[in-house]
């Protein structure tokens, strides 16, 4: 399959592309743990059906350090046992905040109250502003279907 646009050759895509990458270092260099930030990552690129930044970050995490264990159990993170409270707590907030279409009232309290007992305000504003960023970054590429399977860690850094 090939991307039904270049966002690389693309000098509008590539200024955008250039714009939300800053936004995105922003958080990267936040205390959020990275780990927690590449499970967000995956997380929202599962259920939006992302599969270009599923590949993606899956492999970072993998890099990083990440168990195939945990990476296996993201989808099913609400059964698994593999996830510290807080992890836990980041998931249901990317998933909520993901599926917010899907909730009349929007993110409920108790998943925001939650994500409040183990994050400070620094690092919810970086958590917040991880699951609107990953999710820009997934609607574009399901939007031009950009291929998954070609990404290699580090290739954008």
């Amino acid at each position: 399959m090939e991307a039904r646009l270049n966002f690389y050759t693309n000098p509008v895509a590539g200024k955008f592309l250039r714009y939300i990458n800053s936004a995105a270092k922003v958080i990267t260099d936040s205390t959020l743990p990275a780990a927690t930030q590449e499970l967000v990552k995956i997380r929202a690129s599962q259920i939006n059906g992302c599969g270009f930044c599923t590949d993606m970050h899956t492999k970072d995490a993998t890099a990083a350090g990440e168990t195939a264990q945990r990476l296996h159990m993201v989808a099913a993170w609400q059964e698994a046992k593999v996830f510290t409270e807080a992890e836990r707590a980041a998931l249901e907030l990317v998933e909520q905040g993901t599926r917010i279409a899907d909730a009349a009232g929007g993110v409920p309290d108790e998943a925001w109250a939650d994500a409040a007992k183990h994050y400070d305000e620094d690092q919810l504003a970086a958590l917040v502003s991880l699951i609107a960023l990953i999710n820009a970054y997934n609607r574009m590429n399901v939007i031009v279907r950009q291929p998954a399977g070609d990404y290699q860690p580090g290739q954008f850094a």
